[in-house]
């Protein structure tokens, strides 16, 4: 079975500084998903500067198939040196996962990635090798489906140090409570929001160093396909209406004018619900057979809102409404990893009046 990369990371800057010494960055295609996640020497405008070097220029390179040692040659010197500590200096960690489930993780002093399957931190082989004296930790090994991947910055182990914590929050406490408190049913965001919500307590809100989070998880393919806009060409709506149909996974209706088509060529009724949830967003709608119907592109337009906050959310409660929007925006983050997307290019008249408010003008 062919597994769906579910991905998410955050960060908290160290305390007062405006630019996170941490960063993260991903690739996927059919055939292979990238994560790498890099930690530049010190903090601020400088750590930024090495760690997103760090991660474009392997990012970079790994997708194009270039080989682990000459990612990291070229990082060794293509990094700007540090006047005062004279290092260029940035730790990183790579994952690549291919299509089958076969992981491949790289890691240069970087805290040890946790594994987690069915609650249980499952052990690591690795082999160490060495480029340019720089020593290079790598395993391979296999995945299965709800299986979790955690990687993180030297900031989540150091999390409370001298503060909550003596010592800081030890490797082997983030395992025990990745374990106690994260089950196979989370998504990668809700891991990583609960791991970084820790190290935001432990550090009392005041980070004393940068602390990135990353998770990647193993999960079966869901699809979705969502239907708003007439055709130009009206003998399109039966095409149209069985192309729906025919999808395995959610039925998504946006439009008053698409959901009068599919209710038609059905042989259902459309019916209106009237109650006002949020008086941003129009009511929505049913059809038999049809996961959502919602109305156009006012709902559109507030479901994207509501997923671009998720962005710097630290809780899904944007998308956990009873509102078309809300309830549009839950099913595209939660419940589809595949979304097929049918538009109609049929120009509406009547949104087409100068007195309408702009975000109706065109879809």
């Amino acid at each position: 079975m062919k597994l769906f990369i579910d991905f998410a990371s955050g960060s908290l800057n160290k305390y007062e500084e405006e630019l996170c010494g941490d960063k993260v960055e991903f690739y996927n295609d059919d055939d292979d998903f990238i994560a790498v996640l890099s930690d530049g020497l010190g903090s601020g405008v400088k750590a930024n500067i090495l760690a997103t070097l760090t991660a474009k220029i392997a990012i970079t390179m790994l997708k194009e198939g270039l080989s682990i040692e000459d990612v990291v040659d070229t990082i060794i010197h293509t990094l700007p040196v540090c006047s005062i500590r004279k290092l260029a200096y940035s730790t990183f960690t790579i994952i690549k996962i291919d299509k089958n489930g076969t992981a491949y993780v790289v890691e240069f002093d970087n805290p040890s990635i946790f594994f987690l399957s069915d609650r249980q931190i499952k052990k690591i082989e690795w082999s160490t090798f060495e480029i340019n004296g720089r020593k290079i930790k790598e395993s391979k090994f296999e995945i299965k489906e709800k299986d979790i991947l955690v990687f993180v910055s030297d900031g989540v182990i150091h999390a409370g140090v001298g503060q909550v914590l003596n010592l800081g929050w030890k490797w082997e406490d983030v395992d025990r409570y990745l374990r106690r408190y994260t089950n196979k049913d989370m998504s990668a965001k809700m891991v990583t929001n609960l791991l970084l919500g820790a190290c935001d307590q432990l550090y009392m809100q005041k980070p004393g160093d940068d602390a990135t989070v990353a998770t990647i998880k193993a999960i079966r393919s869901k699809r979705a396909i969502l239907f708003s806009g007439p055709p130009i060409d009206l003998n399109m709506d039966r095409h149209i209406v069985n192309k729906i149909i025919a999808t395995i996974g959610k039925k998504i209706v946006c439009g008053g004018t698409a959901g009068n088509i599919v209710a038609r060529e059905l042989g259902e009724k459309l019916t209106t619900s009237f109650n006002v949830i949020d008086k941003d967003v129009p009511p929505i709608g049913y059809i038999k057979g049809i996961d959502l119907v919602t109305e156009g592109v006012l709902t559109m337009k507030k479901a994207t809102e509501k997923l671009l906050e998720l962005k710097e959310a630290t809780d899904l409660k944007c998308i956990h409404g009873e509102d078309g929007a809300s309830k549009l925006a839950s099913i595209l983050y939660e419940e589809c990893t595949h979304i097929r997307m049918l538009i109609g290019r049929a120009i509406n008249p009547a949104h087409q009046n100068p007195s309408f408010p702009n975000e109706l003008s065109i879809k």
